[in-house]
């Protein structure tokens, strides 16, 4: 059988068959979590003061984090999206270099630049700013770990705006700071909010690096994953219902992120119109 155009057409029994075992695997162990959770102690787990300090904590810091990756990832990428020179490659990889690396082993590379014997860790204790294992350790581990998703979404942003109408506001006197302000940002809002949705996202689950550099102290640096850990050796239940926490809040996330991408316009097409 055939579709038009000569192209062999795929039998559906085929396509599923090939399809189900990668969906088996992804949808097994999300269902099987709420399978066994006991939805009568959701209320009274979500009500014990360590499980509502981590839900605290891991809010906070990860929007302080999704905050610090905005401000210092959105030059950098439109440097990225605008630029050619030496080593620019270079500098791409090593952004894009902590979604690969080993989680521990960013949080012990952190130790090492921000410990009390690191890189940077005298001249910090020389102003009286000690990072391991603090609250704002937790949001530098994040910070780390999710700036690649920002950076790289608002890369793609930036170079998907038309640079025809760069070019028509410089021909009306719009200098580089006004044509970024008044164009580029506006056309390129969708894939900030998109990438900044996924720093959260990511931000929110970062386990390795945060226990590495930051610890696992309750009320300081003890967010959701690090409660899901502790949980998970004397407190079934509570580990269940921190992970269906976990699990719900990405999922909503991402499938919010999917809706609003697949919105007609919504990437600013009709904008450039």
């Amino acid at each position: 059988m055939r579709e038009p155009g000569g192209k062999r057409a795929t039998r559906p029994g085929l396509l599923v068959l090939a399809v189900a075992p990668m969906v088996v695997l992804l949808v097994l162990p999300l269902a099987a979590v709420y399978l066994r959770l006991d939805f009568r102690t959701v209320l009274d787990k979500l009500a014990e003061p360590e499980i509502l300090d981590a839900l605290r904590l891991s809010l906070t810091t990860s929007i302080c984090a999704t905050f610090a990756v905005v401000m210092l990832g959105t030059p950098l990428a439109y440097l990225l999206a605008t630029r050619g020179f030496v080593g620019r490659h270079l500098l791409e990889a090593l952004v894009d270099l902590p979604m690969v690396l080993p989680p521990t082993v960013a949080g012990f590379a952190l130790l090492m630049a921000f410990g009390r014997a690191g890189l940077a860790g005298g001249t910090l204790g020389a102003l009286g700013i000690h990072l391991p294992f603090t609250t704002a350790a937790v949001v530098v581990a994040q910070a780390f770990m999710a700036a690649p998703f920002y950076v790289s979404a608002a890369r793609a942003g930036f170079q998907g705006v038309d640079s025809r109408l760069l070019e028509a506001a410089a021909t009306l006197g719009a200098d580089e700071r006004a044509r970024f302000v008044r164009v580029m940002a506006p056309l390129a809002a969708p894939a900030l909010a998109a990438g900044a949705t996924m720093t959260f996202a990511r931000a929110l689950g970062e386990f390795g690096a945060t226990i590495t550099f930051a610890g696992n102290l309750p009320g300081a640096t003890r967010t959701l994953p690090l409660a899901v850990y502790v949980a998970l050796q004397s407190d079934l239940d509570a580990a269940l219902v921190l992970s269906a926490m976990l699990l719900a809040v990405s999922f909503v996330l991402l499938l919010a992120l999917r809706g609003a991408l697949a919105r007609p316009g919504w990437m600013g097409r009709d904008a450039a119109r």
